[in-house]
């Protein structure tokens, strides 16, 4: 399992400005701070084909689109090609992994439990003090 880059965060702003996919390739790369070498390496691509990806010369495989958005923690680029087609970012939303999910469950039930201890305790409390 590969491990992902952390998460950076993005604006439809700065998506906005990237005239290209190249752009927005190299905006991805430009916000989780990392040099153009290190995503070559990351990504076990030369530095030519990376140009040719940032230079709109050449397309990118999905394979290694996607290894690109995980390594950078960010989808810039793909936020770039829905812009370039007409759709409203600020109205996108990731649906939910079922890992997700589940964490928020837990922090659902955890925070009912912890609520309800509050109550208990305040109620014990108060027979206590009477």
């Amino acid at each position: 399992m590969n491990q992902l880059g952390f998460p950076s965060e993005i604006t439809a702003q700065e998506v906005a400005r990237e005239k290209t996919l190249g752009g927005a390739i190299s905006l991805c790369a430009k916000a989780a701070g990392l040099e153009p070498k290190e995503v070559q390496s990351r990504l076990k691509t030369d530095k030519a084909q990376f140009s040719r990806w940032t230079d709109d010369v050449e397309g990118i495989k999905w394979e290694k689109f996607i290894a690109l958005m995980d390594e950078c923690g960010n989808d810039a680029p793909l936020l770039w090609m829905l812009h370039a087609r007409g759709y409203d970012l600020a109205s996108l939303r990731r649906q939910e992994t079922e890992l997700e999910r589940q964490i928020r469950e837990l922090k659902e039930a955890n925070e009912m439990l912890l609520h309800d201890k509050r109550v208990l305790t305040e109620a014990l409390s108060g027979r206590a003090a009477a």
